[in-house]
């Protein structure tokens, strides 16, 4: 029996949705062959009853390509097209919105719904002339952050890097304005009492400003972008893995 493997090369062929997929079920297993299956069953689109029937030699092949795949360094774009879309990252980070802020740091800390925090960081392109772009006004939209699930990898993991290298001067940023914009504005500080559920007492506006400031003292962390980690899932030492690009026929 043969069957044909369509083998990511970078991981720009690596849609988000597979890797949430991948860390989700990583999550709950601690059993290294079933993860070395699912990763290929994820990642070559293939289902798991194949998988099982594949050659010893194949399955390390895979394991040291995904391994080393993993380990590049994706830069960051600000823009990409998923199909025919194009989308650009927010334009000026220091004009962000309240609403933006807001839902980027519901989004960016769990890779489950990464998507969403991509929905707020990058959108649909209007204009596009000599490097220089314009972007849609953030709007939440459940299409658009299921779309979202679609962005090359490459694209998802270089900017998670690059937002939370900004992330401390942002984080200051926002700490001052928020400051300022609680004590001199009673609307707006009704609208976030709203938005975030702080109750009206100000006790809890209090204390999430508090932990603004502790996770500013405390330095923000990136997400875990070493998820893969299969490079513990040892080949066979009796074969040397030699990995063909493109389409891999075994079994």
């Amino acid at each position: 029996m043969k069957v044909e493997l369509i083998i990511p090369t970078s991981l720009s062929e690596i849609p988000l949705k597979h890797y949430q997929d991948f860390l989700k079920m990583q999550k709950n297993s601690n059993d290294e062959e079933f993860i070395a299956q699912k990763m290929i069953e994820i990642f070559c689109g293939i289902e798991l009853k194949d998988v099982v029937k594949m050659k010893l030699t194949t399955i390390n092949e895979l394991i040291v390509h995904f391994a080393k795949l993993f380990d590049t360094k994706s830069k960051f774009q600000p823009t990409f097209k998923i199909g025919n879309q194009e989308f650009g990252f927010i334009t000026n980070l220091e004009d962000i919105t309240l609403g933006e802020y807001v839902d980027l740091e519901s989004h960016l800390n769990d890779w489950e719904t990464y998507h969403k925090a991509m929905a707020v960081m990058y959108r649909p392109v209007t204009k596009n002339f000599k490097g220089k772009y314009e972007i849609i006004d953030y709007n939440p939209n459940p299409d658009m952050q299921e779309l979202m699930k679609f962005a090359p990898l490459d694209i998802v993991l270089a900017s998670s890097v690059f937002f939370w290298t900004l992330g401390k001067e942002l984080l200051q940023a926002t700490i001052n304005y928020l400051t300022i914009q609680i004590q001199t504005n009673k609307d707006f500080k009704a609208t976030f009492q709203n938005k975030l559920n702080l109750g009206n007492n100000g006790d809890g506006i209090n204390q999430y400003m508090d932990s603004l400031r502790e996770t500013l003292q405390n330095s923000m962390s990136l997400p875990d972008t070493n998820l893969l980690n299969v490079s513990h899932i040892s080949p066979s030492k009796s074969r040397k893995p030699k990995l063909s690009k493109g389409n891999l026929t075994s079994i």
